[in-house]
């Protein structure tokens, strides 16, 4: 599977509550993926938090937005869970990492 990821998170430096996330798909020679559904799955890095999930909307051909609440300050991690136009799933996981109270 020919597919790449990226991701932008505000704000910056990411704080304790509301963030946008934003997730862009490429496919090959970087189109961008349309029509995937994506649901987003927040955890903190160390056990015993509850994890936090949100669906993200395609608000630009290829370009995913959700926006999620981070109840504690510290290291999360995201996972992207995207069900393609194709119904193939792949996830993508990405780091925020000292998200400030």
């Amino acid at each position: 599977m020919d597919l790449s990821f990226a991701h932008e998170v505000s704000p910056q430096p990411p704080r304790v509550g509301q963030v946008t996330i934003t997730i862009r798909a490429t496919g090959v020679s970087k189109k961008p993926v349309t029509g995937a559904r994506v649901t987003l799955e927040a955890n903190m890095s160390h056990p015993g938090m509850t994890p936090v999930f949100a669906d993200a909307m395609e608000a630009e051909p290829g370009s995913y937005t959700s926006t999620m609440t981070l109840s504690m300050a510290g290291d999360w991690y995201i996972v992207a869970h995207v069900t393609l136009p194709d119904s193939r799933k792949v996830d993508h996981q990405f780091e925020i990492k000292g998200v400030q109270s």
